[in-house]
């Protein structure tokens, strides 16, 4: 049984067994929790409306969600008496169309309703399936703007754990505005702490099943619960799929074999990653803090600014690779005085990405007198790899700063050619001190000092 779920509204009439019938003619019959989610998201107002128009299942990996979306869509396209539009997405554009094409073409064209399809393109970036009805299902991409200027009946917003935002519903619902019957489902297995938009829906569909909501939203959860003994094979029974499609042997093995309890926890139990992958470890960039790595001698500095340029900061570091943060702050108004009395009282160069936000201040810093190095992009990816090799090695000194830690915790890595830079992409972390460093340190220690010019006056 599942562990939250709104319950059958009985006086109302289902489509869920004729949702089942489709499964069937499909090749895929329903198991028992298949056919649970049917019944109830199948209800019918009695205007003929679905009761329901957003749906949420949340279920362990191999319980068969696709058997389930693909009856639904199907079930859509062919019973439901007019034409309708149907969208499938997943976490990008590029595996919506892959299962698009591997699952759902596959079990209609080798199905007892293959007859109902009319033709199928396949064309990349025009896939869709045509029935001699009129209806039609296609593959969408996950931006907001993939469904700008379409009309859609139903749209499978798939493995939506790894949704930072709400950009594929916020492109579905308009998309669906004038639609009265249209609905959304969204299915997924279980998240981690970066999986915000389907924590979302889990919280809010966990509260309306507790306080006995029939309407507007139907929301099916198995999981096993957080403290559950994972080892157990009663927790096991947890996952609807055992029995069905798999065995406690089967698990057994991915307990054996998957490489982390959390992992594990998450795939085949359902119970919510506390983890998240981090490019520096915690353990590994505490080895290089040092409250007396004060930078001294020869100096560089470095400015960074924020891609929506809400935040600055300025490091420093020395031949020796001791950094420190002179300052990270909000706004920009502080910036330019503050490198002006760096740049007057050590006479020393600054490091800027000339193609990051930063590079704006290079010709008002320049004009003002100020020694800048800028950097190119390939420069800058060999600073981020060596800088995140020293890290690994211990050979560099940061002096605490709690804004340089919140960056390191949260840094991502993106990917440039052969190389890859610090991600600037994620708005909830401020990257500013990591790149200010980074470059300090890179041209403090990894370039060779420029030669001083002086002239002379005989």
């Amino acid at each position: 049984m599942p562990r939250f779920a709104t319950p059958r509204t009985e006086s109302r009439a289902s489509l869920g067994a004729d949702i089942a019938a489709v499964a069937a003619l499909l090749g895929q019959p329903f198991l028992p929790w298949q056919r649970l989610v049917a019944d109830v998201a199948g209800e019918l107002l009695p205007d003929g409306r679905p009761a329901y128009r957003t749906v949420v299942v949340v279920v362990p990996r191999q319980a068969g969600k696709t058997t389930l979306t693909n009856a639904v869509m199907t079930h859509r396209a062919l019973r439901w008496g007019t034409p309708q539009n149907i969208v499938y997405t997943a976490q990008d554009g590029t595996r919506a169309r892959m299962k698009w094409k591997e699952d759902l073409v596959p079990a209609l064209q080798n199905s007892r309703v293959r007859s109902a399809v009319s033709r199928v393109y396949d064309s990349n970036g025009l896939e869709r399936m045509i029935f001699k009805n009129g209806s039609r299902i296609s593959p969408q991409g996950s931006t907001e703007s993939a469904l700008h200027g379409k009309t859609i009946d139903l749209a499978i917003l798939d493995e939506a754990r790894f949704d930072k935002t709400n950009a594929r519903e916020a492109g579905a619902l308009p998309a669906m505005a004038t639609r009265p019957d249209g609905q959304i489902w969204i299915v997924s297995a279980a998240g981690d702490i970066e999986s915000t938009f389907l924590r979302d829906k889990v919280e809010k569909g966990r509260g309306a099943v507790e306080q006995g909501i029939t309407d507007g939203l139907a929301y099916f959860e198995w999981s096993a619960p957080d403290d559950a003994d994972i080892d157990d094979p009663a927790t096991w029974r947890h996952h609807p799929g055992l029995g069905h499609l798999i065995s406690e042997e089967t698990i057994a093995h991915a307990r054996q074999t998957t490489k982390s309890v959390d992992e594990f926890s998450q795939e085949w139990l359902g119970i919510w990653s506390k983890a998240v992958e981090t490019v520096i470890h915690p353990a590994t960039w505490q080895k290089c803090i040092d409250k007396k790595a004060a930078p001294d001698g020869p100096l560089v500095f470095s400015v960074d600014v924020a891609l929506d340029r809400s935040r600055a900061t300025v490091a420093v570091c020395d031949r020796a690779g001791r950094i420190e943060i002179v300052e990270s702050r909000d706004g920009m108004g502080w910036v330019a005085e503050r490198i002006r009395a760096l740049s007057r009282r050590h006479k020393a160069p600054f490091v800027v990405d000339g193609y990051g936000p930063a590079g704006t201040l290079v010709e008002p810093l320049e004009a003002l007198g100020i020694v800048i190095a800028r950097y190119t992009t390939r420069d800058v990816v060999a600073a981020c790899g060596l800088f995140f090799d020293a890290i690994q090695a211990h050979t560099i000194k940061v002096r605490p700063d709690e804004h340089l830690e919140a960056a390191v915790a949260g840094v991502k890595k993106k990917s440039m050619g052969a190389g890859w830079l610090w991600a600037r992409n994620d708005a909830g972390v401020d990257i500013t001190p990591l790149y200010a460093s980074t470059l300090a340190w890179h041209n403090a220690t990894q370039k060779k000092p420029e030669p001083v010019s002086r002239s002379f006056v005989l």
